[in-house]
């Protein structure tokens, strides 16, 4: 082998072996958010009253149409449609609150800051097993009864949320 294929083939060799070690250096930083100092402003809004205005919080965790998400500081923007479920607000230092939404949208801005327009929503204590089951069964009753197309159809959607509320009260 000639002194040039041999200088080619380490040269080679040492290039691959630096690409290797940046492209595992770039997947070790990747991965999960650390948990820093930074908090997420939260502003968790419904029609009539707004929950919490640009609070300081560490992590809200929502029930998205794509699937559960967990948003840290420094999340990526993004916009989320939201299916009925609960958001869970975990606060710096005081534990965390959960709320029940219908539906609405979360907005992740790039300034550290998570807007949640909701449709409805209520504290998950205040809900009422009871309660919850009586309306699931009417909704349920007039879905299967002789109602018109469009109370069917109200009633499948009332069905479908009160669903999501026993199932978030049984967690």
């Amino acid at each position: 082998m000639s002194a040039f294929v041999r200088t080619a083939a380490s040269s080679i060799r040492a290039a691959t072996a630096r690409n290797a070690v940046r492209q595992t250096a770039y997947i070790q930083r990747r991965g999960y958010a650390d948990t820093t100092g930074d908090t997420l402003k939260l502003s968790l809004v419904l029609p009539h009253q707004s929950i919490f205005t640009s609070a300081n919080v560490v992590q809200v965790n929502i029930a998205a149409e794509s699937g559960d998400m967990g948003i840290l500081a420094n999340h990526v923007p993004t916009v989320e449609p939201l299916r009925p479920g609960v958001v869970e607000v975990i606060e710096t230092g005081s534990g965390s609150k959960k709320w029940f939404v219908s539906s609405g949208f979360a907005t992740v801005h790039p300034n550290n800051t998570l807007t949640i327009n909701a449709i409805e929503g209520a504290p998950l204590e205040d809900l009422s097993p009871e309660a919850v089951r009586a309306n699931l069964a009417e909704a349920l009753r007039v879905v299967g009864g002789s109602a018109s197309d469009a109370e069917k159809a109200e009633a499948r959607i009332e069905a479908d949320v009160y669903e999501a509320i026993q199932q978030a009260l049984s967690k």
